[in-house]
């Protein structure tokens, strides 16, 4: 099992490997496996880089992100240039239909609201926005619309833990409540574990996952 240090310094080098980060101006702490970020980037997309690539780091259990955004002269944009930027990255998306998605933007931060059928509709909503010159932060408030029952979301989500690769379907256990999903049991790394939640998320309908799993090491030792 990997030390905080340990943890601290592959976080590090993970940021140095990201080609728009600069590794200099994010600090890396980490007690207990939760990894702190902090520091100041010039765009929201690169606030978002950073948390992603300390997440793909073996050990990390947690991460709490702190970074924030303080735009240059030459990325500031108004309200309404934003809003005008985001409509149009929604109109352009081949599995977007941009009538059903509201757009509000107050002080570079973009609100969306809405209703999609899929959660990767709701994620490349979110994703288109991420890099667009202004933003400072983003709110998805879009909502995904079940309409399977709860006992089809369950089993197109255990048949997809069973395709997969990374993830031991066995130590897990799948609820469903609605349109929420939760998931409980043993898995060995943070990286199975976000790869279980992932698949729950893909599944139609969800819009809601209580990722309860925990990392246990030693209960896949032989």
């Amino acid at each position: 099992m990997k030390t905080d240090s340990e943890i601290q310094k592959d976080v590090m080098d993970e940021l140095k490997w990201e080609p728009f980060l600069r590794a200099s101006e994010i600090g890396v702490a980490v007690k207990n496996g939760i990894v702190a970020l902090s520091g100041t980037v010039d765009t929201y997309g690169k606030k978002v880089s950073a948390e992603k690539a300390a997440k793909r780091v073996a050990g990390v259990k947690a991460v709490a992100e702190e970074i924030e955004v303080k735009l240059s002269h030459d990325g500031k944009r108004t309200d309404i240039e934003i809003a005008e930027a985001v409509v149009n990255a929604l109109k352009w998306h081949s599995a977007m239909k941009e009538d059903k998605i509201k757009v509000k933007v107050e002080s570079g931060w973009v609100t969306l609201e809405g209703e999609v059928d899929w959660e990767f509709q709701r994620n490349a909503a979110r994703t288109m926005v991420e890099d667009l010159l202004g933003v400072v932060g983003i709110s998805n408030n879009i909502k995904v619309v079940s309409k399977l029952s709860p006992t089809e979301v369950k089993q197109k989500i255990s048949s997809a833990f069973h395709r997969s690769a990374t993830v031991d379907s066995d130590k897990i256990t799948i609820g469903v409540d609605g349109t929420k999903v939760i998931l409980t049991g043993k898995v060995r790394s943070y990286a199975e574990k976000r790869d279980a939640e992932n698949a729950a998320w893909l599944a139609p309908g969800v819009n809601k996952v209580d990722n309860k799993l925990e990392i246990d090491l030693n209960v896949f030792s032989y």
